[in-house]
């Protein structure tokens, strides 16, 4: 590059010789007042910046001067540039090593620089010597990019280590801040990049080298005192990628910082939604009421959680540490409901209505009632108000199947320690809404001394076990008012007569259990819709025909009844089969119906029962390598048919 060959200071001609006297002169006067100017307050470690700097205003006053005369060569192509940077980058800790041994010697060579290309410029006047000027040149521009590509190799693994780290790098930051950077908050934030370079070495070893050599490369040939376009969107690319990396073997997931510890159940524990309820009177705060965010976080187990105990010990035993809750053991210790004994928690069999045992009580239903026939014509039961679940667990050795149902209430865990136990159970409360079941599916239903009020509010509550239980099928009731004389038990049991008459419920029995002193009221749903017709009063009124039974997902109780279905092709209008002949015939409704996958109903529940059979059989018991005896309770969650 060269400068004109005239001067227009007096608007004459001036000889050739003096102006580039003159540019020399300034041009030595400026490097040597900018060389003082930055050594009194750039820190030594800071020489790569301050060279940079000083080696870009060397080009850009001569630059100016020059542009007339030659092209400027300082555009270098992408091509060239990475031949010649091929061996600077072979690996991360040898750029570090380089940089450090660059920052010793970058004043001297800037100086040098500069005093070369102004003997260059001298002899550039020279008529004839532009092609021995323009070698000098590139001689001196191949010392620059030797220099700052080291600086720019630097400046890119600090700009890609605090993009992981999700701070700006120092191109970043340049673009933000603009020509009236604060210098020492970049040489602090350079210093701080300097620092992590171990860290960034050690981070980058899970990527692979040999593929990101020419990239990075071509990324330093862009990445100047302002970052490009490009150079950003790579990257943020890099970023991107060793995120997914880390996100594919490490999962971020918390804990769960909630006051209910490993109790926590996000719908029940929705404390912000509680707190807004406008009344509590019909244990709304005992229902569900989910966040309108799912909660991202992990539940965490107790302290000293073991693997649980196979079945059917864990009927009688589960370890303390797994449910370590003994509010029920002092409040209801002497009903026999759990005790702790060492390491375990014990569960005698008891209950408040069975001390002496579950199994005694269940005789003593089946003897009350012959016709319930457990394990035969009984198969399916719903305990409301199950406690620890002891007549669930009892029930299996009659070959019944339990639905224990209870809510997360003052008495702690109840149906934590029943599923503990091997005991299916469900967290749910008789309260405003209808419980999670369609209708018409439940044998029998249990309550003895669920503490819920049947009788209240038009029976709304015994109006809801009335869409639950199959028509022909018996809700077995134990509480005080069946057996007691006490004023408030005499005022419950009238009304709960009056209730169950209108609603056509036949009290098929009452008996009394001498040996745990208790007793027993079994009632009878209608098969039929004749006694609704012919009650003399209408209360509680017939639900109406578009109120449908089955529907069950957040609807809110009515106290009316529904029509008990008479059409063969209905559900509920027949009692099903005796158990277990229930298992593998299909259900008289089916016939009429078309099946999930699309045959007739009954030809479609044989092919599910018999697929489910061969697959338990052939591939789950044996093919996957569970061992099964420590699998006790399962979530089908795309049931069908239940084969």
């Amino acid at each position: 590059m060269g400068t004109g060959k005239y001067s227009r200071a007096d608007g004459r001609k001036s000889p050739n010789y003096c102006f580039p006297i003159t540019v020399v002169i300034f041009v030595v006067f400026c490097l040597i007042g900018i060389w003082m100017l930055m050594t009194s307050y750039v820190a030594p470690t800071e020489n790569v910046i301050s060279s940079q700097e000083t080696a870009n205003t060397v080009r850009q006053v001569v630059g100016e001067r020059n542009s007339k005369q030659f092209e400027d060569t300082s555009g270098y192509s992408l091509e060239d540039s990475t031949v010649e940077n091929g061996n600077t980058i072979d690996s991360r800790n040898e750029n570090q090593s380089d940089v450090e041994d660059n920052q010793n010697g970058t004043q001297n060579e800037t100086s040098k620089m500069a005093e070369d290309n102004n003997e260059d410029k001298v002899e550039a006047e020279r008529p004839g010597d532009k092609a021995e000027l323009k070698n000098v040149v590139e001689e001196n521009q191949g010392r620059e990019t030797d220099s700052q590509d080291e600086q720019k190799i630097q400046a890119e693994n600090d700009g890609d280590r605090k993009a992981e780290d999700g701070e700006p790098s120092s191109e970043t930051v340049g673009l933000q801040e603009g020509p009236g950077t604060n210098k020492s908050e970049w040489r602090e934030s350079e210093e701080i990049s300097r620092e992590n370079l171990s860290e960034l070495d050690e981070g980058n070893k899970d990527l692979d080298a040999g593929d990101n050599v020419k990239e990075d490369t071509e990324t330093n040939v862009q990445n100047g005192a302002w970052s490009t376009q490009v150079v950003e969107s790579q990257n943020e690319k890099k970023s991107q990628q060793s995120s997914k990396s880390k996100d594919q073997y490490e999962h971020g997931w918390k804990l769960c910082n909630t006051s209910a510890g490993p109790d926590y159940i996000p719908c029940l524990d929705n404390w912000l939604s509680i707190r807004s309820l406008p009344s509590t009177k019909h244990y709304e705060h005992r229902e569900r009421h989910c966040p309108e965010e799912a909660p991202t976080c992990l539940v965490p187990v107790p302290d000293g959680y073991r693997r649980s105990v196979k079945w059917p010990k864990s009927r009688d035993k589960v370890w303390y540490y797994n449910v370590p809750h003994t509010k029920l053991v002092e409040v209801k210790g002497h009903q026999n409901w759990v005790a702790v004994t060492g390491d375990y928690l014990t569960f005698p069999g008891g209950g408040t209505q069975f001390k002496h045992g579950a199994l005694h009580y269940i005789d003593f239903i089946k003897n009350s009632l012959p016709d319930i026939a457990w394990g035969k014509r009984t198969r399916v039961i719903l305990d409301v108000g199950c406690g620890v679940a002891s007549l669930g667990g009892y029930l299996f050795e009659r070959d019944v199947l339990a639905m224990s149902l209870a809510p997360k209430d003052e008495h702690e865990a109840q149906v934590q320690f029943a599923l503990e136990r091997g005991i299916p159970a469900i967290l749910a409360v008789m309260g405003t809404k209808r419980l999670p079941f369609p209708s018409s599916v439940f044998d029998v239903v249990h309550c003895a001394r669920c503490r819920v009020p049947w009788h209240i509010e038009g029976g709304k509550l015994l109006l809801e076990l009335n869409r639950l239980l199959r028509p022909g099928g018996y809700f077995v009731w134990s509480a005080t008012p069946v057996y007691q004389k006490l004023p408030e038990d005499v005022g419950i049991w009238k009304a709960m007569s009056e209730l169950t008459k209108s609603m056509c419920w036949d009290l098929v029995v009452i008996k009394k259990d001498r040996l745990n002193n208790v007793g027993v009221a079994i009632y009878r749903k209608p098969t039929g819709n004749g006694c609704y017709t012919k009650r003399r009063l209408k209360g509680p009124p017939l639900c109406k025909d578009y109120d449908d039974p089955n529907a069950a997902w957040n609807i809110p109780l009515e106290a009316c009844m529904h029509k008990v279905p008479t059409n063969a092709s209905h559900r509920g209008s027949c009692w099903p089969e005796q158990w277990p002949k229930r298992l593998e015939k299909p259900p008289y409704w089916l016939n009429s119906q078309v099946g999930v996958y699309g045959k007739a109903g009954a030809e479609d529940f044989i092919t599910d029962y018999n697929h489910w059979k061969n697959v338990v059989s052939q591939s789950y018991l044996h093919g996957m390598g569970i061992d099964w005896s420590f699998v006790r309770n399962v979530m089908d969650m795309r049931a069908v048919y239940g084969g």
